[in-house]
């Protein structure tokens, strides 16, 4: 992430109630909020900033690794049929 991507996405932030702390990392595009605001509230407000955002979570990483490792460079989309 951009240090102007990152400045803008931490003043998104800081307008909301009740976070209180944001950890970006760069190398894995990745935003991690901590604090008692709601999960849509955050999204929204980055989305309004202009900045692409999605929910991440452990599992899904896990999973997705789990995925690749077992079946090599088969895509998943839609098309594929086990």
């Amino acid at each position: 992430m951009v240090g102007i991507h990152e400045k803008r996405l931490r003043k998104c932030l800081s307008k909301l109630k009740g976070i209180e702390k944001v950890e970006v990392d760069a190398n894995s595009h990745k935003v991690v909020v901590t604090g008692y605001a709601h999960r849509n509230k955050i999204l929204k407000a980055v989305r309004r900033g202009g900045l692409k955002a999605d929910f991440w979570s452990a599992q899904n990483e896990l999973l997705s690794t789990y995925a690749s490792a077992s079946y090599g460079s088969l895509r998943f989309n839609n098309f594929n049929v086990f």
